[in-house]
C-alpha cells in the first residue's frame, strides 16, 4: 500500500513547511548520537535550533491555530509543546552525564508530535475552521517569514570527508 502525500489546505502549507526542519532536526540528532559526537556541539545546536525555528513556529501555532484551548486535540497539542520545551530546558542545564538519552528522547518527542500534527490535528483543525477563518489564517502566515532556512555552521551530523592517496 503506497502511502499517498498528505494534502495540506494552501493557508496552512507555511507552518506545515516548518515541520520538514523539524523532522530533519531530529534526523541530525539520531545521526549525531549513532556517530557518538561531542555532546556540547549537539546541545548547543538544539538551543540554536530552539531559538531560531522552534519557539517561534510554536508561537505561530498557539497564537493562530491552536485558539479553542478545551478542545482535546488543541490540548495534546499543547501538552506537546511543554514537554518538548522542557525537555529541550532539561539538556540545556548540562549538569547530566546522559546527555545522548535525552538528545534521543527530544527527537522522538518533537517527531512524535511532528507526525501527530500534519497527520490528525491539522486536518482536523482544516475541518473545524471555517473557509474565511482559514482564509485569515493563511494572509497571516503568508505574510511572514516561514522558510525554515537553517544556516548553522557546525554540521555535526555529516560525514567527515576521509582523504584516501
Amino acid at each position: 500500500m503506497e502511502k499517498k502525500p498528505i494534502k495540506r489546505n494552501e493557508n496552512l502549507v507555511p507552518v506545515s513547511r516548518e515541520h520538514h526542519a523539524t523532522l530533519l532536526f531530529c534526523w541530525k540528532l539520531r545521526t549525531g548520537v549513532k556517530a557518538e559526537t561531542e555532546p556540547e556541539r549537539m546541545i548547543r545546536y538544539t538551543h540554536w535550533f530552539w531559538l531560531h525555528h522552534l519557539q517561534s513556529h510554536f508561537e505561530t501555532e498557539e497564537k493562530l491555530l491552536f485558539i479553542d484551548k478545551e478542545d482535546e486535540m488543541v490540548k495534546k497539542g499543547l501538552a506537546d509543546h511543554q514537554l518538548i520545551l522542557a525537555k529541550i530546558n532539561e539538556i540545556n542545564l548540562r549538569s547530566h552525564t546522559k546527555v545522548y538519552a535525552l538528545l534521543l528522547e527530544l527527537a522522538q518527542l518533537i517527531d512524535d508530535h511532528t507526525r501527530y500534527e500534519e497527520r490528525q490535528l491539522f486536518p482536523y483543525l482544516e475541518q473545524k475552521f471555517s473557509d474565511q477563518e482559514l482564509g485569515k489564517i493563511g494572509e497571516i502566515l503568508h505574510a511572514e517569514n516561514h522558510d525554515a532556512v537553517e544556516d548553522y555552521e557546525d554540521e555535526f551530523w555529516a560525514k567527515e570527508k576521509k582523504n584516501h592517496l
